[in-house]
């Protein structure tokens, strides 16, 4: 042998030992013919609990008890004849204590000067063990749940280039698309074919915004079953994150949301009729109390007023000297003109001839009288002197403000009430606004509140809309916004 080369040999027999006192391993050197252990390393030898001197005379089965001599002695022939370079061998190994520990074997053989052996690296794979056993009980509950899950449960991968797949899809697929989950898998652009055309749009674009700002993926739409010759109604949620290469993954569930969307939409009709006939009511009953009014105030008042020139004709000719007809007669004149100042307070309460003077006049003449009635002052401004609004919707706003003006009078405690009347090209918007103790929101929903549900009626059926809230130096604004088409605006401001 060549110095060099005893020099290195010499340098292996220096590393050796402490390439074996150092490994993590178990590493066994083992006589193929007596099937005794010729060396253990200290990691082996703690972990079986033995000594050297004890493990020396020891064998393999004496450790690894569900192995037999036979089965070693094959497998070491195989590794002698070359039929193979190494051989792995899984066992379980038994401590001194008697405590066992499962232990991954791989085996070398090694023809060396003094008589071949069997070289033996192993492991301890417990913890290994543990973690997959923990692995596939958590795979199985997760199994479980999904299985039981209302819907199909996914994963969706878009990658940089435009591409996407669906690498996991749950036993739910078939039942919500229709299609199995090695149809979707293998064609994922079959998704995309599923859903309506006019749904499309949105689909991608809340799939672009996901994208874009990693937030949570959140979409519905209407997708075509073949398979069933129906549109389902499908709820997508689905939240991102980044992988390598900066594709986008989404891990999220699709459900079917159809019998809450015709849900959702009767009601919407049901509403929409409601309004509707709510609508038609309150013109229904304008129109009657227009009647009425005209009714009470043509006939009755006309007939009151015949009564009194009858009666004043009557009392002009009474003799002077029956002092009690006298007193009789001035009666019946002060009864009949106490009758047609009722007559027209209840005409005017069923519809105000102001009215007639425009929504501006109607307002200014209403925030007089609360005055008169009522005793609180209230200031009353408009931004135009006239505004040409639609009877109806000007009669409609009219009865909100009374509403408003009641419900002041009855709960407010209010001293002061300021009323602001606006018109744009837009829209009109009438602002009450009280500076009493406000409402609650208990009192806006309770069931018995029908005159604030009746104000907010009448401005559905205007195509607008009323809010209630509260003012900032206490009390409550009430504002009725109604949108217009095209309305000439008048030039003048009125300031009342």
């Amino acid at each position: 042998m060549k110095p060099e080369a005893n020099i290195i040999n010499k340098m292996h027999a220096e590393w050796l030992p402490t390439i074996l006192r150092g490994s993590f391993s178990e590493i066994y050197v083992l006589n193929c013919d007596t099937l005794r252990f010729e060396y253990v390393n200290p990691t082996a030898s703690n972990n079986l609990q033995y000594s050297n001197d004890e493990l020396a005379g020891m064998a393999p089965t004496a450790i690894a008890k569900n192995s037999t001599n036979e089965a070693y002695k094959q497998c070491f022939e195989e590794l002698r004849d070359g039929n193979q370079t190494s051989a792995a061998i899984n066992t379980v190994h038994t401590r001194k204590d008697g405590t066992t520990y499962p232990i991954e074997f791989q085996l070398f053989y090694l023809a060396s000067d003094t008589g071949p052996v069997i070289i033996a690296i192993g492991n301890d794979v417990s913890s290994r063990d543990k973690s997959d056993k923990a692995l596939r009980a958590s795979e199985s509950r997760l199994n479980a749940m999904v299985s039981n899950m209302p819907g199909l449960v996914y994963q969706f991968l878009l990658c940089e280039d435009g591409q996407f797949s669906f690498p996991y899809l749950s036993d739910g697929c078939e039942a919500l698309l229709g299609v199995s989950t090695e149809e979707l898998r293998d064609d994922p652009a079959m998704f995309v074919r599923l859903i309506l055309a006019e749904d499309r749009q949105s689909y991608r674009d809340t799939m672009l915004t996901s994208t874009s700002q990693m937030s949570n993926w959140n979409w519905e739409g209407r997708i075509w079953i073949e398979k069933w010759k129906d549109v389902k109604w499908i709820n997508l949620r689905a939240t991102p994150r980044i992988l390598e290469g900066h594709a986008v993954q989404w891990e999220g569930i699709m459900t079917n949301i159809t019998a809450s969307k015709l849900e959702q939409e009767e009601i919407i009709r049901s509403r929409a009729q409601l309004a509707e006939l709510s609508a038609h009511i309150n013109t229904v009953k304008e129109k009657e109390r227009t009647h009425i009014a005209r009714e009470i105030h043509d006939d009755l008042g006309g007939n009151l007023t015949a009564i009194k020139m009858a009666l004043a004709l009557l009392t002009r000719r009474m003799p002077n000297d029956n002092p009690e007809l006298i007193e009789k007669a001035d009666y019946v004149e002060s009864l009949v003109d106490r009758t047609i100042e009722t007559v027209h307070r209840i005409a005017g309460n069923l519809r105000p001839g102001i009215l007639d003077f425009g929504l501006v006049a109607a307002i200014d003449w209403q925030a007089k009288e609360f005055v008169k009635q009522v005793g609180i002052p209230c200031k009353f401004s408009s931004s135009h002197t006239e505004i040409d609004l639609d009877l109806d919707h000007a009669t409609a706003l009219f009865r909100i403000f009374q509403e408003a003006l009641t419900n002041i009078a009855k709960h407010a405690k209010a001293s002061e009430v300021d009323v602001h009347l606006v018109h744009t090209h837009q829209y009109v918007r009438l602002e009450i606004i009280d500076n009493g103790v406000g409402i609650k929101m208990a009192d806006r929903t309770k069931s018995k509140s029908f005159g604030i549900r009746g104000m907010v009626e009448r401005s559905i059926a205007m195509g607008g809309s009323l809010t209630v809230s509260t003012a900032s130096r206490g009390g409550t604004i009430v504002a009725i916004n109604v949108p217009l088409v095209s309305f000439p605006l008048a030039t003048e401001q009125n300031q009342r």
